[in-house]
């Protein structure tokens, strides 16, 4: 149960940006651009990092949706799995591992991001861009986590509601839309 009044047929982060959508409209606005703006790393794999911070975080929200996301984009299921649960082994090159690395980092604290990690990531040909946009989408989910738990948003235990909301993101990218969300209210 929230701990404060939500709309209920709007669960996890998608409640809270209904209910205070001066913050939500600049929350929105930078996660359209790192997850689905111009960059060299796919939709998907940006949709990774955000699914292993948060399972790093344990936000059965976020890492639900993130994750069907990411499986969605990426045409398959094993990899988001992989990267939560066996990351070395996970079907995703050594750059992106080394990204994760650097993810998983962040999702503890900033300053648990060594230089090491950031050479190895360079070694595996990581743009600097790429590892700039890893350490912020690692820390604007490790927010996010933090602001659905701290809500105690509703979480569904239903799979469709992610699989109907990785349509939506996949689709519709992060931005606010008339009746965006209608189809999760069923």
């Amino acid at each position: 149960m929230p701990y404060i009044e939500l709309d209920k047929n709007l669960p996890g982060i998608t409640g809270l940006l209904q209910y205070r959508l001066d913050t939500a409209l600049p929350i929105r606005q930078l996660t359209q651009i790192l997850l689905r703006g111009n960059s060299t790393l796919s939709e998907g794999e940006r949709e990774l990092i955000a699914s292993v911070v948060s399972y790093g975080n344990e936000c059965a929200f976020c890492t639900a949706a993130h994750t069907a996301a990411a499986d969605l984009l990426l045409g398959e299921k094993e990899t988001a799995h992989k990267v939560k649960f066996d990351a070395a082994h996970a079907p995703v090159s050594e750059k992106m591992k080394a990204l994760l690395d650097i993810a998983r980092a962040v999702q503890v604290s900033g300053k648990n991001v060594t230089e090491e990690m950031i050479e190895k990531a360079k070694r595996e040909n990581a743009k600097d861009l790429e590892i700039h946009d890893t350490v912020l989408i690692a820390a604007l989910f490790s927010l996010y986590n933090r602001y659905v738990d701290g809500l105690a948003s509703v979480t569904p235990d239903d799979p469709s509601f992610y699989e109907r909301l990785a349509r939506i993101l996949k689709n519709n990218g992060y931005m606010p839309s008339p009746g965006r969300y209608d189809s999760l209210k069923k």
